[in-house]
């Protein structure tokens, strides 16, 4: 485990900046953080309790958002989606925060709850149903459907139709539980109740779901000589108001206030976690001194219940069974240990044949297993979530190793030692995120092999095994991107593209974009496959296109047949290997290619690229194999991109004859010259090249000459590629930690190292900017508003100038994400 960057904020007066107590901070499956700090304000006297949110990838771009909670802020929340979050205060208010037009650094709050003077002790969204686990033991499986299962599990609440209603539950310092549902037409039904009939102070409460839809409360009034409680919650809909049914369910006492000799040691419980949100059999607790911590894992069981033999002969029971109970067991416990300052549990569902410590003792030690403890002398341990056995270490600027026994006392005299006072585990469990008490942010890595010497062949498995994850759920994979090294870039993709080949068709085509972000991703970390980053997100774009445009066709007659226009157009151009474009266009029918002359002047930017693609590809054929690789290499060895293109070519032919000022424009040095005619018939001969992947053959002389000349026939034009990102992942490879500061991106008066600049992707200072998925000049300093993908640095306008119906189709396959599949930020006008 090692330091990646650290993130703090200006200095400022110590009277302005009041770190915020308790500090709570959150981490969502798209990789974005919040956290919480207090300002106060000098002349007023009152504090302002800020939300911070940050997207891993750039933490100094951090949102600062007035949080309008009047007291402070202890809980944060994020949704499954990660797209939203709560926020709930000491005032018993909770809202509800959303992206403003899906930018990751603009928020807003438009509903929410109360509990008017209740604080809210434990928050948590109600669950969706939506499990996924990990299968650690069939890694080497090649069908991700024995990798990753779905697991059977209810949602808390459900519509009509068994569609999970969304909202969420928290519990209050007074025992009171509070559900908010969002209906659909935008209002939020509240009920509160409370969790028994006696209710009593609640100091620590944590929430939990069970595969049967219901809800486990867990809650601690703090002491630990009294027993940590828990309830069953059920929530229904009855007559359009929401109803809440509590049960008591078995409870238990911490064993270390059990044990004579500690009764009195721990009086406090300071942590109290389910292990997971989904499985509320397993309970982490922690009870601390003035020093020192005790740490205790507990895992619920059904065990028989002895019954006497009398009594068995009165009432026998089914199969000589014994009757069986829900009894709270101890499985393992960590005794004096420094005190515990945060805890941050794993978000991996992993699903072990056996949970018993064997598991402890294996060699394959995968983060997911494991759980962090952050303590006051400002060491992180990630220790095993059932054995509770230590399995990485890392020390902080102001700890000591225990070699330094003598130091550590004196460093304690000398003042309060700077730790963690909340922490958050990724969801692949291979980086911590931990704050401060001065609000500073340090994002840690945690090696896949745990410390463990691993072959590089197991590394790989481990990184892929969690990539593959990523594909299929979704999720962000940058924390995955923070342990992968240049040497085993290569190596990643080929075997992510060999596990992806080995899926059925259906899935292939579901995670098809999906894969080639991925390997985008990979790639950019080597400098000898950068130049493949060009052709991949290309190929998303070509692939966009490709689904809009063929979308548009219509059949002119309602009874269609089986197959779509675009169907068909795919199956005329696959068998008619035909060179000239006007005799594979007569097998069309034409009467499907028909579209308003306002639609298709509106896609012009689009056709344009296109044709200017197709023709930078030919023309690069010949210097393809010699020095260094160009971006579009990769094309021109691709048949089914080739085939894509080929397909698009007669499409805008036809659309030409309605609307000639829709087609691509070219520079030719000749006016009788027909340039679609000549590019389609130079890229039918390199298709056919290539059409069939397992016999490709080299391009023939004659191709090679024909396509040497392009350059005096037409003007080759200079395809604008994605930007060289600011992202600061390329900046970690080298193991040092970087410093940044918030508000100020790295680079700028704070000695990094520049970013890696590659030839594809240079500018020249003042060079005309482009929108990258409008294909629209935006000029040297744009003017209007523009939002920057996260991941792949494309750039594009906030809002549409074109309101035509094709270009809003076009426009909403990358409204909410990038084509990439990252989430969009907003950039300041007239960025550099």
């Amino acid at each position: 485990m090692d330091l990646a960057y650290v993130c703090e904020w200006e200095k400022r007066p110590k009277s302005n900046h009041c770190p915020s107590i308790p500090l709570v901070c959150a981490w969502s499956c798209r990789n974005l953080i919040a956290f919480t700090t207090d300002l106060k304000n000098e002349e007023e006297k009152d504090l302002t309790h800020m939300i911070h949110i940050l997207d891993m990838e750039h933490p100094w771009d951090v949102c600062s958002i007035n949080s309008g909670h009047v007291e402070i802020i202890t809980c944060l929340e994020w949704d499954q989606s990660g797209s939203r979050l709560l926020s709930a205060d000491a005032d018993g208010r909770i809202k509800c925060w959303s992206m403003v037009e899906h930018l990751a650094n603009s928020w807003e709050s438009a509903v929410g709850s109360v509990v008017e003077g209740d604080p809210i002790v434990a928050l948590s969204w109600l669950h969706n149903g939506v499990k996924l686990a990990l299968h650690v033991e069939k890694s080497g499986a090649s069908n991700f459907g024995e990798k990753f299962s779905r697991v059977k599990f209810s949602p808390s609440l459900t519509l009509f139709g068994g569609k999970p209603m969304e909202g969420w539950i928290a519990v209050t310092i007074s025992g009171l539980v509070t559900v908010s549902l969002l209906k659909p037409n935008g209002q939020v039904l509240t009920s509160t109740e409370s969790l028994c009939r006696l209710r009593c102070r609640v100091a620590l409460a944590d929430i939990a779901f069970t595969g049967g839809g219901n809800i486990v409360v867990a809650t601690s009034d703090g002491s630990s000589a009294s027993p940590v409680q828990f309830y069953k919650v059920c929530v229904s809909v009855v007559n359009e108001k929401c109803k809440i049914d509590t049960e008591i369910l078995p409870s238990l006492f911490m064993r270390c206030t059990t044990d004579l000799a500690r009764k009195d040691k721990y009086p406090a419980i300071t942590h109290l976690k389910f292990l997971t949100r989904d499985m509320s059999e397993q309970m982490l607790l922690c009870a601390s001194n003035q020093n020192n911590s005790n740490v205790e894992c507990w895992s619920l069981r059904k065990e028989g219940l002895p019954v006497n033999n009398i009594f068995q002969q009165i009432s026998p029971t089914v199969g000589d069974k014994p009757p069986m109970i829900l009894k709270w067991r101890i499985l393992s416990a960590a005794n004096d240990l420094d005190r515990v300052s945060a805890v941050a549990l794993p978000k991996l569902p992993i699903s072990l044949t056996s949970t018993d410590l064997k598991v402890a003792n294996d060699t394959k030690f995968y983060p997911g297993l494991g759980l962090a403890l952050a303590f006051h002398d400002g060491s992180v341990h990630i220790i095993h979530r059932v054995s509770l056995q230590t399995m990485a270490v890392f020390y902080g600027s102001t700890s000591q190793r225990p070699a330094e026994e003598q130091a550590i006392k004196r460093q304690r005299t000398a003042g309060p030692l700077v730790h963690f006072k909340a922490m958050q585990m990724s969801w692949t469990s291979l980086a911590l995120v931990g704050v401060d008490s001065h609000g500073k942010l340090s994002m840690l890595r945690i090696s896949p092999s745990m410390g463990h010497i691993l072959d590089m062949n197991i590394s790989l498995r481990h990184l892929l095994f969690l990539l593959e994850y990523c594909m299929v759920t979704g999720y962000d994979w940058w924390d995955i991107l923070l342990h992968v090294q240049p040497s085993m870039v290569q190596n990643l993709v080929e075997k992510l593209h060999e596990e992806y080949m080995r899926q059925n068709a259906a899935l292939q085509q579901v995670l098809s974009t999906r894969i080639i972000s991925m390997k985008a991703s990979l790639c950019k970390l080597s400098s000898t496959t950068v130049s493949r980053v060009c052709d991949y997100h290309a190929k998303l774009f070509l692939i966009a296109i490709s689904c809009t445009l063929k979308s548009l066709l219509r059949p002119p007659v309602l009874n269609t047949p089986d197959k779509s226009p675009g169907d068909r157009l795919t199956e005329i151009c696959s068998k008619i290997t035909d060179v000239d474009i006007d005799k594979v266009m007569i097998n069309l029918k034409t009467e499907e290619f028909v579209l308003e002359m306002t639609t298709l002047q509106s896609l012009q930017q689009l056709i344009q690229w296109v044709g200017d693609f197709v023709l930078y590809l030919l023309a690069s054929l010949p210097n393809q194999g010699s020095g260094p690789v160009r971006p579009g290499h990769s094309f021109l060895r691709d048949g089914s991109s080739l085939a894509m293109l080929r397909e698009l070519m007669v499409v805008i032919r036809i659309w030409g004859l309605l609307k000639p000022s829709c087609l691509p424009i070219y520079t030719a040095t000749s006016d009788t010259q027909d340039s679609m005619s000549l590019l389609f018939r130079l890229l039918t001969k390199l298709w056919l090249c290539c059409r069939d992947e397992s016999h490709p053959s080299e391009p023939d002389d004659a191709l090679i000459d024909e396509c040497c000349l392009l350059p005096s026939q037409l003007l080759i034009p200079n395809l604008d590629w994605l930007p060289v990102n600011d992202a600061i992942i390329h900046k970690l490879q080298s193991k040092q930690p970087v410093r940044m500061q918030f508000g100020k991106p790295p680079g700028q008066g704070q000695g990094h190292p520049a970013s890696l600049q590659f030839d594809a992707f240079v500018r020249a200072p003042g060079q005309p900017k482009i929108d990258h998925l409008r294909r629209l000049h935006l000029g040297a300093y744009p003017t209007e508003e523009c939002k920057s993908c996260t991941r792949c640095g494309c750039v594009t306008m906030l809002h549409s100038p074109n309101k035509t119906t094709a270009v809003k189709q076009w426009e909403q396959r990358w409204i909410k994400n990038c084509l990439c599949g990252g989430l969009w930020r907003r950039m300041p006008l007239g960025y550099s």
